[in-house]
């Protein structure tokens, strides 16, 4: 029987272009880290904050080889703690810039992928690459898949295709103007794909004075938010049933009625 995966998700409050205090604020808040956590979720670039400007130069300055500072110390972190942590950073290779997802495990085994859909409504296509490769990590029994901020809005793309995973982690930079929608997507991707869904979006003010309230949640296969907020904990702990999740998959087999289709790239 493969165990039950205990989540945390962090609203991390992020200093927009200041990555060494994310980084230190990040270490600092780990001590507070429940014991049996597998698996800590970050938000959407939250070592430095998603761009706030269209200068592609400007960004690059803020971006990182996946041997950078931002993923060493992440790395270190996973093996310290003995957990999983995922989220996203501005990352350089071969000179195109990426918002790269990352799954670090406490092995120090990575993965990465690239965020899919870019938000052209601020430009984010003119300053990073876009990705072709759909996530999907093998972490103590669980098919886990990941996402960036407006992939969410693409249900095409974050389909479980015949249950091929039983998480979506989605991690945002999503204003508060607009967060009602993030909300509501992440409980329909849970439905739709019969799977857990695990949303991070940050907190805090950008330079842009966009306001971002860390609204972030753990949705369940049905679609009810299950995560616990301890008082004075900066952390959202879920515990994900694989159990539940098989025997509802069984009884309520919706999944063997989706439609077939193939992504174009």
């Amino acid at each position: 029987m493969i165990k039950d995966l205990n989540v945390a998700l962090l609203p991390f409050e992020i200093s927009w272009g200041d990555k060494d205090t994310n980084l230190q604020k990040l270490e600092d808040t780990l001590s507070f880290l429940h014991p049996q956590t597998d698996l800590l979720i970050l938000p959407e670039t939250f070592s430095t904050g998603f761009p706030t400007t269209t200068d592609k130069e400007a960004v690059r300055e803020t971006a990182e080889k996946n041997s950078g500072e931002t993923i060493q110390r992440l790395k270190s972190l996973a093996y310290k703690y003995k957990i999983a942590i995922a989220g996203s950073f501005i990352a350089d290779t071969g000179g195109l810039l990426f918002n790269r997802l990352f799954f670090i495990e406490p092995s120090g085994e990575e993965t990465f992928a690239e965020k899919r859909h870019l938000f052209t409504m601020a430009g984010e296509d003119n300053i990073f690459s876009r990705g072709d490769k759909r996530m999907i990590i093998r972490y103590r029994g669980w098919n886990i898949s990941m996402i960036a901020c407006y992939d969410i809005r693409f249900p095409v793309w974050c389909r479980s295709r015949k249950n091929e995973y039983d998480l979506l982690i989605a991690v945002a930079n999503w204003p508060v103007t607009r967060v009602r929608a993030w909300e509501a997507l992440l409980i329909a991707r849970a439905i739709e794909n019969e799977a857990y869904v695990c949303g991070v979006n940050c907190s805090g003010e950008d330079p842009n004075k966009n306001v971002y309230n860390g609204s972030s949640a753990a949705i369940d296969f049905k679609g009810k938010d299950i995560g616990v907020k301890l008082p004075s904990s900066p952390f959202i702990y879920a515990t994900l049933s694989r159990e539940r999740l098989d025997r509802f998959r069984e009884k309520f087999p919706a999944w063997n009625d989706a439609d077939e289709f193939s992504l174009i790239y």
